[in-house]
């Protein structure tokens, strides 16, 4: 018999509906790249770094406490009630940028607890298809995911400094509302009734909602535990990395606001082409084994050249190097069948990784001295001729660390089986899934979401970020 849905929405559910609920979140958020390098100065003149490390570091910490929770509620409740929440919630800060800076960080910190859209968005598009469809649509969210991030910093960097940063922020918003109009209207709930795991009011037991019941099952198995070590050391440090970096070019590279948003289209585009053409050849001549080693080189040469580097030359071809480091998560995530441990690891990465740097920057020292205005400054300036008033022997000593971890989680990787066992990995099923009779997936099994395109951004982690 087909699938009963109740009329919600236009037509069938279709990966097309998460595709368009994905691009417009991430947009409006792209398009705030620079006004919000400005709005966080202004707001923390002191100790920019160490604040923003704990706004991010506790909106982090939230995402990962409150993952599993969401997860299960959405396969009792559907996903369409949830993507409307987290879309919500995770775009409720935006008008507050210039309406009240503070209010706006706080609720930065607090939408952490719904950060999860791209997680619902991959459980809608299990939903939706079947297993031979399924990698292809992952594929066509990820790459739409990609597209809007490409883009928007570099539209939001023009609008700012054409009309001033009140329009980009107001463009923002109405894209966000445009965004929650279309889930209201148009988007149709993917999980029938009778798919569901409960019905309305049954009890979620603890087990389903504790994000720390995946870490637990590590020490189980050797080759588990090698490669969630890897995960740790190589994710901590690309967590912290990309929560403080845009300030760290402002400041130490001068970089300004339009060459940040072009340096974030050029590293994206090289990103994709990593995780497409290179990634397939690497895997298939190299091997996954081998291809996580060299995306762990590539991790370590950029963040040595990001810490040690005080050229903008340098920055550039880092940005190269990070792109290709890019393909480290989908070549691991290719060694397990079930990625829940990782992707716990990440999400506790995602609130330590951000505190970490900030405490670190702090310690040295390291400061926004000044922040010219954004406004009128439309100078697509990739090599500035001004160099930073003040040279330091390790401009960026994060990165430098970040680094060390990096080589210990390649030592680490080395000792990773080429062809691990799938037994040890196999036993991870969650009960949710078990009770899925067609083998749909559960959102507690996508907390991450699969191998998506990073953009030297993974979608998670960007979406945190915001």
């Amino acid at each position: 018999a087909k699938s009963v849905f109740i009329q919600q929405g236009t037509g069938r559910p279709s990966v097309y509906h998460a595709v368009v609920v994905i691009f417009l979140e991430f947009f409006a958020w792209g398009l705030l790249t620079t006004p919000m390098l400005t709005v966080l100065h202004e707001t923390f003149p002191q100790h920019t770094f160490l604040m923003n490390g704990l706004i991010q570091g506790v909106k982090g910490l939230l995402s990962f406490m409150s993952a599993p929770l969401i997860g299960a509620l959405s396969d009792v409740w559907g996903r369409r009630s949830f993507l409307l929440v987290t879309v919500f919630f995770t775009c409720a800060p935006i008008p507050l940028m210039r309406l009240s800076p503070w209010w706006y960080f706080a609720m930065i910190s607090m939408s952490g607890a719904f950060s999860v859209t791209f997680s619902v968005i991959f459980a809608y598009v299990a939903d939706v298809t079947n297993e031979g469809e399924r990698s292809t649509a992952y594929g066509l969210v990820s790459a739409t995911f990609a597209a809007s991030l490409v883009t928007s910093p570099a539209i939001g960097a023009y609008l700012s400094a054409c009309y001033g940063d009140n329009l980009v922020v107001l463009v923002a918003t109405v894209i966000a509302l445009a965004d929650i109009c279309f889930i209201l209207l148009a988007v149709p709930e993917s999980l029938p009734d009778k798919m569901r795991l409960n019905t309305w009011g049954a009890p979620i037991s603890w087990e389903q909602a504790d994000p720390f019941a995946s870490l637990r099952k590590v020490g189980q198995d050797s080759t588990v535990l090698l490669i969630c070590i890897t995960v740790f050391l190589s994710y901590l440090p690309e967590a912290g990395q990309y929560s403080s970096f845009f300030l760290y070019m402002r400041q130490v590279i001068n970089f300004s606001s339009t060459t940040i948003a072009v340096f974030i289209g050029v590293v994206g585009i090289l990103s994709i082409l990593a995780q497409t053409l290179f990634l397939t050849l690497l895997m298939r001549t190299l091997g996954n084994k081998n291809t996580v080693l060299l995306g762990l080189g590539f991790q370590i040469l950029q963040l040595a050249w990001y810490g040690f580097g005080s050229e903008p030359w340098m920055m550039w071809a880092a940005g190269a190097v990070a792109a290709m480091s890019s393909i480290t998560f989908p070549a691991v995530s290719a060694l397990v069948s079930q990625s829940g441990m990782i992707t716990g690891i990440r999400g506790l990465c995602n609130g330590l990784g951000p505190a970490l740097y900030g405490f670190i920057f702090f310690f040295f020292n390291v400061e926004l001295n000044t922040m010219d205005p954004i406004q009128g400054d439309f100078n697509i300036d990739p090599l500035p001729l001004h160099s930073p008033t003040e040279r330091a022997l390790i401009p960026g000593p994060p990165f430098v660390l970040g680094a060390c971890t990096v080589v210990v989680a390649f030592l680490v990787a080395l000792f990773i089986p080429e062809k691990p066992s799938c037994s040890s990995s196999s036993s991870q099923l969650s009960l949710s899934e078990k009770s899925h009779a067609d083998g749909k997936e559960s959102m507690s099994s996508l907390s991450g979401g699969p191998c998506a395109l990073e953009l030297g951004l993974d979608p998670q982690l960007v979406e945190e970020m915001h």
